[in-house]
């Protein structure tokens, strides 16, 4: 049975596609590891234990669908080498590709799994960008005024950190490297925050 013949087209064409995701990552020419970040947006309750059980959050999101490629694609490789031994020939490369896609969802969530918890401490998880309002940052890089967004650090119920843009919430606020904030709002990519230590700027 060949790899290349047309029932294996999907799975052939899935390890071609995570091979190039995999070049595209190691040349530096797509979002690092570290700062890619899927914006979900889930309330929680069954959404969310649904997203956690496919793995999805666990790791990167870039690193997740690596891994259902290639499950995709073994998984593809074997149902069409058993059908071919079992009936005679392969099946449809359609159903064959819907019957691996189906089973590879919570084959790569079993896969990511263990694989986060050796992932270095400061990937990011595939969190909505709103989750993070309502929680503590600090500012790591330069001064935050109104008009002039400083960059913070924020952690997520993960316990992984983002890095985002953040401006006082008040007017006639500022805050400073190594300020603690709490994140009030946000608008588009930018966020707001309530210094924890109140900072005014002098009169001029």
């Amino acid at each position: 049975m060949s790899l290349l013949a047309a029932y294996n087209m999907p799975f052939a064409a899935a390890l071609v596609l995570m091979l190039l995701l995999g070049l595209v990552q190691a040349i530096g020419l797509g979002t690092s590891t570290g700062d890619a970040d899927l914006d979900v947006d889930a309330d929680g309750g069954f959404a969310d234990g649904l997203l956690s059980f496919l793995g999805i959050g666990r790791v990167p999101f870039m690193i997740w669908l690596v891994s259902f490629l290639l499950v995709f694609a073994l998984l593809g490789f074997g149902i069409q080498g058993f059908a071919d031994s079992l009936l005679g020939e392969p099946l449809d490369r359609w159903v064959a590709a819907a019957i691996a896609a189906v089973a590879g969802l919570p084959v790569t969530g079993g896969l990511v799994r263990p694989l986060a918890a050796i992932l270095p401490g400061d990937e990011s998880s595939a969190v909505g960008l709103d989750s993070l309002v309502g929680r503590r940052a600090k500012i790591v890089t330069g001064r935050a005024a109104v008009g002039h967004p400083a960059r913070a650090q924020v952690h997520d119920h993960h316990g992984h950190p983002h890095y985002v843009m953040v401006e006082p919430h008040e007017a006639g606020s500022e805050m400073l490297e190594g300020d603690e904030l709490l994140l009030v709002r946000r608008e588009s990519e930018t966020f707001y925050g309530v210094a924890l230590q109140e900072r005014r700027l002098a009169p001029m």
